[in-house]
């Protein structure tokens, strides 16, 4: 049975952030509701069948990159029929908030979760860590995670010197370690680009028996926009809201990047580092014959006419 397909209409795009904000919140009274969790986030639900998407997501990013401005979620809610929980912030938090914990400590007691029949958490990046962190309030759920970082705790991920601004945020106590919240999911898929060597590091201190790692090579750090360019990011979701993602299926789709000029470019440049001249060609040479001239256009007459 189709679950109930909400009937969504928005006009998000070139609005300011507090307009935007505005826009989300009247939305998801009307379908669901709406709350301001502390000073730099917002929890919008959009109610609709017994299949939960929860995502993590910064309403910045959502502004600049989505195409219709919209948290990722409102699509499936209005083509699935799935319910939607987005928690947004107003720029990188990694939603450590006292805040928060007290909203999932609600929907807990409360059996908010309980309701539902399958449940994905999602997010990339900060959003990642949270959606591993978080995913501790809905045992049996469902955790799909892009790039995420197991947590910001100097005394574990001391290697780590990026983020620098976010060390003083505590990452210990309630959600803290990401990898352990995920102990009592059903499955944990985490993506992430092994030549990102401190994405990869993080990546491996999920040792759970129910993660499955997903390396995606020369994907770079913007794993989400990498894998809605490729148009496997829908489909990603929509398998493991059907219990049907797994590795095999994963590589399958990651095959739509040998038609990605930003996957072609980095691997061109890989292999001109490793001295694999001919590889290289024959890569410029096929993207070429696919209408994608400048990179590879001027790349391989470098390689007829060497200095």
């Amino acid at each position: 049975m189709q679950d109930p397909q909400l009937t969504i209409q928005t006009n998000l795009t070139d609005l300011t952030p507090n307009a935007w904000l505005g826009q989300i919140d009247d939305i998801c009274e009307d379908l669901g509701f709406f709350e301001q969790l502390g000073t730099q986030h917002f929890a919008a639900f959009l109610e609709a069948g017994n299949k939960l998407l929860v995502t993590f997501e910064d309403a910045q990013d959502i502004r600049a990159h989505s195409p219709d401005a919209e948290p990722r979620g409102f699509a499936y809610a209005r083509h699935d029929g799935w319910s939607h929980l987005a928690l947004l912030s107003e720029g990188e938090s990694w939603f450590r908030d006292p805040a928060i914990f007290a909203f999932f400590d609600r929907l807990t007691d409360e059996g908010f979760f309980d309701d539902f029949e399958s449940i994905i958490f999602h997010g990339a990046g900060s959003g990642g860590y949270a959606a591993a962190a978080y995913s501790v309030a809905a045992p049996g759920a469902t955790v799909v995670i892009l790039r995420p970082q197991a947590t910001l705790d100097a005394r574990i991920t001391g290697w780590d010197k990026r983020y620098r601004s976010q060390r003083r945020v505590n990452f210990q106590g309630r959600y803290g370690y990401a990898p352990d919240m995920t102990e009592a999911a059903e499955k944990v898929f985490v993506a992430y680009d092994p030549t990102q060597h401190l994405d990869a590091i993080h990546a491996m201190l999920f040792l759970n028996p129910n993660v499955t790692l997903l390396p995606c090579t020369l994907l770079g750090t913007a794993l989400d926009q990498a894998f809605d360019r490729l148009g496997i990011h829908d489909v990603l979701l929509k398998l493991a809201m059907d219990g049907s993602l797994d590795r095999k299926r994963f590589i399958q789709l990651l095959r739509a990047r040998r038609y990605d000029p930003v996957y072609a470019q980095a691997l061109v440049t890989q292999l001109l580092r490793s001295d694999h001249d001919v590889l290289a060609r024959i890569i410029c040479d096929y993207m070429l014959r696919r209408g994608h001239s400048t990179f590879f256009e001027a790349t391989r007459a470098e390689l007829r006419n060497p200095a």
